[in-house]
């Protein structure tokens, strides 16, 4: 029995050890793709462009909106966001006048537009017809 006991947490020591080395490659991995320009997250949900990084200092400075600058510690920078494709139907379509802005009702809907106090009773009749 004291055999299985130091097997399992041999195995659970290893498996500890195996899951940080492949967090520290992936953390190395991504700071090298670090360069001013890049768009980023941090880990408390800031979102940013890389404007400038101090290696000595481990320091980066994010631009979060024009004329606003965010100086963060290197290891806070967590993700590189990377901007999402346009395809042309998710194109946005900008009407040429406001008329096709407007929707019209048709249908059940207009013509059954109830009053706020309509709108009471119907809920709780609706309630009695299920049980």
């Amino acid at each position: 029995m004291n055999i299985v006991l130091f097997a399992m947490l041999g195995i659970f020591i290893f498996m500890m050890f195996r899951r940080n080395k492949k967090t520290k490659e992936q953390q190395a991995t991504l700071q090298s793709q670090f360069a001013p320009g890049v768009e980023v997250m941090t880990s408390f949900g800031l979102f940013g462009r890389i404007v400038s990084m101090d290696d000595e200092e481990n320091k980066v400075v994010l631009e979060l909106s024009p004329g606003n600058l965010a100086t963060v510690h290197r290891q806070a920078v967590t993700k590189i966001v990377e901007p999402a494709a346009v395809t042309e139907d998710e194109a946005a379509v900008v009407p040429d006048d406001a008329s096709s802005l407007t929707v019209e009702e048709t249908g059940p809907s207009a013509a059954t537009a109830e009053t706020p106090d309509e709108t009471p009773k119907r809920l709780n009749d609706e309630g009695k017809k299920d049980s």
